[in-house]
């Protein structure tokens, strides 16, 4: 097996002729090689058609299954995607097909590119002496997790931020991204200006780790949303339309567009999660952890588009824990971290040389990103403080002309690159590198695809107006018929609550059927009333505390990314609910009411509902409450055990003249009672006629009698009606500046 060097072959070459014409000329480096192997020891050297760039090229050996190129000597090669052939001494490089389609496929998509976007100027990210820290509780006082770092990140560059767990890779994220904001020090720079944070958030955007997507909305129909609310009413409908189906079409979605989200594949959740921040087209892009939770393939192709993406002059900065060597080589820059403490900035070909200056040698066949994490984290002796102070003094500035792994068309091995590193040069105005998008599934997009930005010169589009690209009232339109489509299409929130309702409801009915007329039989009556207030409260508080928590995860990411206001949002979502749950409660209430033959008088009738339906919305309300201040595992407990002296105190189990005078007060605190006493008025109250009585004595045969047992004799129904009012209004306002706070501690 025999290894062979880039130098070599270009030797080997450029004693070669072209074999097209008559004349022969000499290997330039442009065209492309075939070995004819008949014995004869023959080369061919054809010229490429027009329509092959040297950049297209590039991409190719990049898209090669490795960097290094094996041969044996018998002409096998063991590499199959850049590989050489070697017999009779000859070596020449086999140039792969760059479309990836098979041979004699003529019928290729042609080139598409973002080019329909909203214009954007290109956004350097500086910062200067930045420090963060944590609380750790009032003894231990305060944690500094990043000390007073500095580092810059360019447009058209793909940035990688690296580091051991722990180091503060996240954090600097965070921190650039605008996420956290207290306990922060240092200066963050905007093309050299410093950053007003609002403008910052509305033209960049962060795209988390775990791809927080609504589940029941198609790949369009999402597209469209962000689109409505992201590129605002200036722009025609028909110009979104088009910008969303570039934008599908490039990002390899265009089979999964009908597709619900809860059904796509992990790359295609999170090639979405990219197309939804791409519709306005911003300049600066954050990615926590892209590659987290894909296979190889996945993870290759999500890069390739995000290097996709930074060649269009973007700012594209992402987190990543330990890359294989083929995705290590796609990063244009390189920032690593360890304690806190940046070890290394600058081009990713200049980390091997700058850490065997600092005699730390990285072995050959070894990864450069494994051996770097073994040095960070303290594997190869206590070094991390040595390459902080060589960073800080400059040093690593010195090998930003080393390039490893592959320039242009030619491909060098790992080893040969850490032995001979290549100078890079990078001329101005280098064009843009058209790459191939991956599409959903293992197939792959036979064309190249340019993501242009068409960026701005002028610095004056970056003092855009601070605030939403959409008007509230559109922001609430927009939201209010996404969350209604939502619910629809969500088994658990529509059909199973209302067959659950309905079939509770016939039971309930069968159990006291025809009792609501019966003298004898009024605290059965009284149980039934009792358990409709209780099962309507159930119903309506946990669906909403298991499902809320979800809704939160995407409407943090989408408000923080600037889609719409807190308002907006909570407004529509509160609105949105209305409908389906006094649907299930008056499903509940006819089938009841009719069965267990309650008065059959319209006011009473009215009245029962209205009682149960107010009673099921507070405990909506609290159901928001505690979903949008806890997660689901600590809400599922809390709502219960919460409900445990609400139901206690409601009247039913201990009548209000036996509580304690010391706990009466809490009497007044249960939304609980009032619906119970309410429901008990509008079928006992307001002097309803005397029950039919089937045994030889009826003690309850005059309903005020049974009030009065109860202590129910001077309640007043709207007084009821008004307390459950001021519950709803009240739970609501307070959900909503939960909302506000939970936003807060994010920061």
């Amino acid at each position: 097996m025999c290894i062979l060097q880039h130098d070599w072959i270009m030797a080997d070459l450029k004693n070669l002729t072209l074999s097209s014409g008559a004349a022969a000329s000499r290997y330039s480096g442009d065209e492309q090689v075939q070995f004819i192997p008949s014995g004869s020891h023959q080369v061919t050297i054809r010229s490429p058609p027009p329509s092959l760039h040297l950049e297209n090229l590039n991409n190719v050996v990049h898209g090669g299954s490795q960097n290094n190129l094996h041969c044996s000597c018998n002409g096998t090669t063991s590499n199959g995607a850049a590989a050489t052939v070697c017999t009779g001494g000859v070596l020449v490089r086999k140039v792969p097909n760059h479309s990836g389609a098979s041979p004699g496929q003529g019928n290729k998509r042609p080139a598409v590119s973002l080019t329909h976007l909203p214009k954007r100027p290109p956004v350097d990210v500086e910062f200067k002496n930045l420090a963060y820290s944590v609380s750790e509780g009032r003894k231990r006082g305060y944690k500094t997790i990043l000390k007073c770092v500095n580092g810059k990140f360019r447009s058209g560059e793909l940035t990688a931020i690296m580091g051991p767990s722990g180091a503060g890779k996240s954090t600097l994220m965070n921190v650039l991204a605008g996420y956290k904001t207290s306990h922060l020090s240092g200066s963050v720079l905007i093309n050299g200006k410093d950053r007003n944070l609002r403008r910052f958030r509305k033209m960049s955007c962060y795209i988390m780790q775990d791809d927080r997507l609504l589940p029941h909305l198609t790949v369009y129909e999402a597209m469209t949303v962000s689109a409505n609310l992201k590129l605002g009413k200036d722009i025609s409908a028909t110009a979104k339309k088009v910008v969303i189906e570039e934008i599908i079409e490039t990002l390899g979605l265009r089979e999964a567009s009908n597709t619900q989200t809860q059904s796509l594949s992990g790359g295609q959740r999170k090639r979405l999660s990219i197309a939804l921040e791409l519709v306005n087209n911003p300049p600066v892009m954050f990615f926590d952890e892209p590659t987290s939770g894909l296979d190889s393939s996945a993870c290759f192709q999500c890069l390739s588009l995000l290097k996709s993406l930074s060649r269009g002059g973007r700012t594209i900065i992402c987190t990543i824990h330990q890359p294989s060597a083929r995705l290590f080589e796609m990063f244009d820059h390189l920032y690593l971290l360890a304690e806190g403490q940046c070890i290394y900035q600058g081009n990713v070909g200049g980390l091997v040389p700058f850490l065997s200056s600092m005699g730390l040698d990285c072995p050959s066949y070894h990864n450069p990103a494994d051996y770097v994490m073994e040095v960070a984290c303290g594997e190869h002796g206590e070094c991390v403080h040595k390459l902080v102070m060589a960073v800080n003094n400059g040093k690593c500035n010195n090998y930003q002309h080393y390039q490893a792994g592959i320039a242009a068309a030619q491909a060098v091995s790992n080893d040969i690159a850490k032995e001979s590193p290549q100078e890079q040069t990078k001329p101005e105005g280098t064009a843009l590198i058209p790459n191939g998008v991956a599409k959903a599934g293992t197939t792959m997009i036979n064309m190249p695809v340019s993501c242009t930005t068409s960026l701005l010169d002028s610095a004056e589009s970056i003092e855009q107006k601070v605030g939403f690209p959409t008007s509230g009232l559109l922001q609430f339109w927009i939201l209010l018929k996404r969350t209604f489509l939502s619910q629809i299409r969500d088994m658990t929130l529509t059909r199973v609550r209302l067959i659950s309702h309905i079939i509770v409801g016939f039971l309930i009915g069968a159990i006291y059927y025809d009792i609501g007329n019966e003298a004898s039989e009024v605290m059965s009556n009284a149980g039934c009333v009792f358990f409709t207030v209780m099962f309507l409260m159930f119903t309506a508080m946990m669906p909403t505390i298991l499902t809320f928590p979800t809704e939160m995860s995407v409407f943090v990411r989408e408000h923080l990314n600037y889609w719409y206001s807190v308002k907006s949002f909570y407004l529509a979502r509160t609105l949105a609910d209305l409908p389906f749950q006094m649907v299930y409660s008056i499903a509940y209430v006819v089938i009841v009411y009719f069965i267990t033959s309650q008065p059959l008088e319209v006011e009473r009738f009215l009245m029962y509902l209205n009682i149960c339906v107010l009673t099921s919305l507070v405990a909506q309300s609290i159901g928001l409450l505690i979903g949008a201040a806890m997660s689901v595992e600590s809400g599922v407990f809390i709502g219960p055990v919460m409900s445990v002296p609400i139901i206690l105190f409601s009247g039913f189990f201990v009548n209000f003249n036996a509580v304690p005078k010391y706990l009466k007060f809490l009497s007044y605190v249960s939304y609980v009672r009032y619906g119970f006493e309410g429901a008990m008025i509008s079928v006992y109250g307001y002097n309803r006629a005397k029950l039919k009585c089937s045994e030889y004595y009826c003690h309850f045969k005059s309903p005020t009698k049974f009030l009065e047992q109860m202590a129910m004799e001077n309640a007043v129904y709207w007084i009821d009606v008004v307390a459950l009012l001021g519950f709803l209004l009240v739970l609501r306002v307070v959900v909503y500046f939960v909302l506000k706070l939970k936003l807060r501690s994010l920061r």
